[in-house]
């Protein structure tokens, strides 16, 4: 087998396997009850608010990666070199403007498309209200859409990363396995000291819980990685994490500054 049609085998599963073992972690982690002080709601607010089972967030996400693995093998198949050659990897320099160029395209497309997915009604009931049945989100449910909404949001979204940038089907092992990361990492609901994508990066779980919450509705639809388009379209809803009993929460800073004001 030749070392591109590999690397194009490898850009299209890694990343899935990823998906599973990063949030194999995370589940273990919630197991862990001493861990429950830094959660972003109480344990049981995830049986009382979430509708759906979590048998049923498997299948479905399982559903999601099985229209990648069709489109992703079809893009590389059109894009390939039909000599089944291997193409020469860019110098680093290269590589880290490819990744830029795939995270802005990657967030413009998600952006705009998650807010059109909300202002319209019927496509948001008949849509992308699947994902908002997870009010209180977790690991492995990052994933969890309707397969019509994870085509024109993930995985076109991707393909589109993948084309404008430029990219070899080798970098994009790792720009997609870093992008399932990001996203898994950004559903964990934990607020774990020491995380460095929280450090890197102010769209977090903090901040995209704030959009599963009612309120938050509409407003941080910014995913996976930056918050410009929410700050420059004016849906950018500031928050601040704060102590709840037996953990942290998430809050809006309009509230915060309500409730001080009541305390006051």
């Amino acid at each position: 087998m030749a070392i591109g049609v590999s690397d194009e085998l490898l850009g299209t599963f890694v990343p899935i396997a990823v998906y599973w073992l990063y949030s194999g972690m995370y589940l273990a982690l919630d197991g862990v009850e001493r861990l429950d002080v830094y959660r972003l709601h109480p344990r049981e607010e995830e049986a009382a608010k979430n509708v759906v089972s979590r048998g049923a967030v498997v299948r479905g996400v399982l559903v999601q990666q099985a229209f990648q693995v069709a489109v992703s093998l079809t893009l590389f198949a059109v894009v390939g070199d039909e000599r089944g050659t291997e193409q020469k990897q860019p110098s680093a320099l290269v590589i880290l403007l490819q990744f830029a160029i795939a995270m802005f395209v990657m967030d413009t497309w998600q952006y705009f498309m998650h807010r059109y997915m909300h202002i319209n009604k019927f496509l948001y009931k008949h849509i992308h209200s699947k994902h908002h049945t997870l009010v209180v989100p977790y690991s492995f449910g990052a994933l969890y859409n309707h397969p019509v909404e994870g085509l024109i949001l993930d995985t076109i979204g991707g393909a589109l990363s993948f084309l404008v940038s430029g990219m070899t089907p080798r970098t994009s092992i790792f720009f997609f396995s870093f992008a399932t990361i990001k996203t898994v990492d950004d559903h964990c609901g934990l607020w774990l000291p020491g995380n460095i994508l929280h450090a890197l990066f102010n769209n977090n779980s903090a901040y995209h819980d704030i959009h599963h919450q009612l309120y938050g509705n509409k407003y941080n639809f910014s995913q996976p990685f930056f918050v410009m388009w929410d700050k420059i379209l004016g849906t950018y809803m500031p928050y601040s994490i704060e102590h709840r009993k037996g953990g942290f929460e998430s809050r809006p800073v309009k509230l915060s500054i309500a409730e001080q004001t009541k305390t006051d």
